[in-house]
């Protein structure tokens, strides 16, 4: 009867309308929208950076980017807390994809050429929720500001 009710349950999983919750670029996305918003404001600048950063840094297909991403700028006000997004992320990635994860969303905050407090304090905690070291999110904050630097040069 046990393992009745447990099919039962992982089917209703399964065929649940919420399966794309589990998806890699949907927690991507929701995590980058996020983070673009703590200033109480999704710029432009902040989505072209987040669509460029899925399509070329992590590999993700255009097409399927920019649906998502209507979708979670869509949902940005649902009730989704940091941790549902990083304890997916901490299960499926790496600790070299979390380490890159945060040096984008450093790039993301950063699009706008404005840190604002709380975007810097969001980045710090997400950090700590992925397990990564205020040493390492510094370097990435480094890094971030290296890549938008020579994106300045190309784009001149």
């Amino acid at each position: 009867m046990l393992s009745s009710l447990k099919k039962i349950f992982s089917q209703k999983e399964e065929n649940s309308d919420d399966a794309y919750l589990n998806d890699p670029l949907y927690l991507l996305c929701g995590l980058m929208i996020e983070a673009a918003d703590t200033d109480g404001k999704i710029e432009q600048s902040e989505i072209d950076k987040i669509s460029s950063i899925l399509i070329s840094t992590f590999k993700e297909d255009g097409k399927e980017v920019s649906s998502m991403l209507n979708k979670c700028i869509d949902e940005k006000n649902e009730p989704k807390s940091l941790f549902f997004f990083t304890s997916k992320i901490n299960k499926i990635f790496s600790q070299d994809k979390k380490n890159l994860l945060i040096e984008t969303l450093w790039e993301i905050v950063l699009a706008d050429n404005k840190v604002h407090e709380y975007e810097s304090n969001l980045i710090r905690r997400l950090a700590g929720l992925l397990y990564i070291s205020d040493v390492e999110c510094g370097n990435a904050k480094k890094r971030a500001l290296e890549n938008l630097k020579k994106e300045e040069i190309i784009n001149k």
